[in-house]
């Protein structure tokens, strides 16, 4: 066993290898406080037949016996990935992908376990280095190191890898990779921020991985296998003349003429074809696939020179020109709120739904149950680019793109004493060529504010990507789907006219990207962001006065918590009454604080009587109305107020003498009567005969004052 140690900021970072999955090719623990993540790889030394992609596969996972949890469900095991988890696989692969060689196609696994959790430091930084360091030391092919943490702010410092409770209290949370040539991946949320401070947060970042990056490079020395010799899959020069004699021309007109994603699929698709009829006959040199992997590298080679050569872009804009911008609000009529957000030939439909914190999302964590309030749900159907394929639920990238959505709209969400409704945001993708995460934050924005939601701000969002070769430089503002495939970079920013809440970049440069860049491309996407926000705002300003007739309307009434047991009763026993009688939704909590929720006022009305009735105090000297409840051969009970009986003595019913209790009053029959006398033990004693029809208000069972004194009523 060896380990290695640093000090990141201050807390000590540890590395240890060949005591635990000595069978993996290679295999690492990483470690800070009391969290500890184990991260095993595996290669295959062979191709795989059949592709033309790196064939990389990365799970995280997190052991409940990490937190010291047993699993729930019915059978007490881990099962499906969590959202966290998925999120996590992705944060890995994504900084590490673009550092194995072009033409590697090997099989390639990593996977990550969090063993310990200590409830304060975050597992997935933690899981980025550990994978980095374990392909160090494992003898695939790997152009690392790459080393990771996160940044955050509390109260103006930046803070390196802080704990659960310090990102809480922090403006900024970023997750940054590098390698020793600069930044790889960057990860971030963020309190309305400025574009000025994320650099400064970058370039803090940077500095404070150096250590971790030398740190990997000690170990691959140490204890790291010999670099496997692996046959990396190209195309022959002599295969790309071929192709390029062809092809390289029509790409060219193409470029030129062809502005839609349609036409220019379709003409691509044309020539690819008859490129393949040219050159694979049976039993020749080339096979099909190989071909197709030259026609890709051609067409990456023409658009990237259309675009740094000539200054042009596939669809005939400007390098900081964004699409053609639409929307319409409030497209679905029974919806809480809804808006329709189309850039170019990216589509959006976004829509709201308000619920109560019975709806709150509970997510079983190993550090802790994890409430939330707030949902963003991002779907791409394959109708979105013409396409067909089975509809088996999300998959890692709409639950990663969910997740950016909500990030960036996160910081403008009101909390939950300002509106206290769980808010699920939805994202139907309905066409795509490009940026589509962007358009669902635009189409999210409007429909937030469209369902009455008071945001703090309006957010945009933008895509911006590059193309570098060299010295030569292009940054691409709101790139279409062909600049995504084959630039260099993909750099998503959102945020309100005053600042950043979220920035995703990932790029597949294999010399990674310098500050001074990322500054570049930060303004040029803020000027975007903000011609954006400008047509947005010209649809909707600002939030609707009022929620959706739709939406359940929540009143909120404070109670003292003493009361808190009346009102939910023996077993739920009253509680459920009142959502009976009242058609309303209660919600109760241990401070006092109650929650009523329906679409109809009158229900609601009906439901804060009967609390106010169940919680209100019986006063000497007042007249209720009561409800004759029980007769015995003393007297008869009613109840004065939800759950409050008296007894009227048989001696108080009439001024006449009363021989048959049943000849004055039934069960059922309702009646002022007058709190004449509450005893030590809290036992109420009733007048009716002392109970003047035009006397004092009567106080209705539910709790209010009213002038009707004779007449029976129905609770119901």
């Amino acid at each position: 066993m060896k380990k290695f140690e640093i000090l990141l900021g201050q807390k000590a970072l540890s590395f240890e290898t060949g005591r635990m999955a000595k069978q993996a090719d290679g295999s690492v623990v990483v470690s800070t406080g009391g969290t500890m993540v184990l991260v095993a790889v595996c290669g295959a030394r062979e191709p795989k037949e059949g592709t033309d992609f790196f064939p990389l596969t990365v799970d995280y996972q997190e052991k409940s016996y990490a937190g010291g949890k047993i699993p729930g469900g019915y059978f007490k095991r881990e099962g499906r990935a969590s959202e966290k988890e998925t999120l996590t696989s992705r944060l890995i692969d994504r900084p590490l992908r673009p550092l194995f060689p072009e033409g590697f196609l090997n099989e390639v696994q990593i996977t990550a376990t969090v063993l310990s959790s200590d409830k304060e430091n975050n597992s997935d930084v933690l899981a980025i280095n550990a994978a980095s360091a374990a392909l160090m030391i494992s003898g695939i092919p790997y152009l690392g190191p790459a080393a990771a943490c996160r940044v955050g702010e509390v109260e103006g410092k930046f803070v390196v890898n802080p704990t659960f409770k310090e990102v809480e209290k922090s403006t900024l949370d970023i997750v940054v990779a590098t390698t020793e040539l600069g930044i790889i991946m960057i990860e971030a949320g963020a309190s309305i921020v400025s574009e000025a401070r994320i650099v400064e947060a970058l370039e803090y970042a940077t500095e404070v991985l150096k250590p971790v990056l030398k740190l990997q490079k000690e170990m691959a020395k140490a204890c790291g296998k010999e670099v496997w010799k692996v046959t990396l899959t190209k195309p022959t020069e002599a295969l790309m003349k071929k192709v390029r004699d062809l092809s390289a021309k029509s790409i060219d007109h193409i470029n030129h003429s062809e502005k839609t994603k349609e036409s220019r699929d379709e003409a691509i698709q044309a020539l690819n074809k008859k490129v393949l009829e040219a050159l694979v006959v049976e039993g020749g040199e080339v096979n099909e696939l190989q071909v197709q992997q030259a026609f890709h590298d051609v067409e990456k080679e023409e658009v990237r020179e259309f675009i740094l050569g000539k200054h042009l872009r596939t669809d005939g804009r400007k390098f900081n020109e964004i699409r053609n911008v639409s929307c319409e609000i409030g497209v679905l009529p029974r919806t809480h709120g809804s808006a329709l957000f189309t850039r170019g030939q990216t589509q959006s439909l976004g829509v709201v739904t308000l619920g109560t914190s019975r709806n709150e999302q509970i997510i079983d964590a190993i550090e802790g149950d994890i409430f939330k309030t707030f949902m963003f749900h991002y779907n791409f159907p394959s109708f979105s680019v013409g396409e067909m394929r089975p509809n088996r639920g999300p998959g890692r990238r709409e639950i990663g793109h969910g997740a950016l959505a909500e990030r960036g709209l996160r910081a403008v969400i009101p909390s939950k004493e300002e509106f206290p409704y769980t808010i699920r945001v939805v994202s139907d993708i309905l066409e795509s060529n490009g940026s589509s995460s962007m358009a669902s934050v635009c189409s999210g924005t409007l429909a937030l504010m469209d369902a009455g939601v008071p945001i703090k701000a309006p957010v945009s969002g933008i895509a911006m990507g590059l193309v570098k070769e060299k010295e030569r430089v292009a940054i691409l503002t709101d790139i279409a789907g062909v600049e995504d495939h084959l630039g260099d970079m993909d750099f998503k920013v959102t945020g309100t006219e005053k600042g950043v809440t979220a920035v995703q970049l990932d790029i597949k440069l294999k010399d990674s990207l310098d500050i001074s860049t990322l500054k570049k491309a930060l303004e040029q996407a803020r000027e975007a962001r903000l011609e954006i926000l400008k047509k947005m705002t010209q649809a909707l300003a600002v939030p609707r006065k009022d929620v959706s007739k739709f939406a359940p309307r929540i009143t909120t009434i404070k109670v003292d918590p003493e009361k808190i047991r009346e009102i939910i009763g023996p077993g739920g026993k009253m509680i459920r009454k009142i959502t009976a009688d009242s058609g309303a939704s209660i919600e109760v909590e241990d401070d006092g604080t109650v929650k009523i929720a329906s679409t109809d006022n009158e229900c609601a009305k009906k439901a804060i009587e009967m609390i106010h009735g169940i919680t209100a105090e019986a006063e000497v000297g007042k007249v209720y109305q009561g409800k004759v409840k029980r007769i015995m051969n003393f007297g008869a009970f009613c109840e004065i107020l939800p759950g409050k009986e008296g007894l009227v003595h048989v001696s108080e019913l009439s001024d006449k003498y009363v021989d048959n209790i049943e000849d004055v009053v039934k069960v059922g029959d309702e009646f002022p009567v007058k709190v004449i006398e509450i005893d030590m033990q809290g036992r109420i004693n009733l007048s009716k005969k002392q109970s003047a029809t035009d006397g004092p208000p009567v106080v209705s069972r539910r709790g209010e004052n009213s002038k009707n004194s004779g007449k029976k009523k129905s609770w119901n």
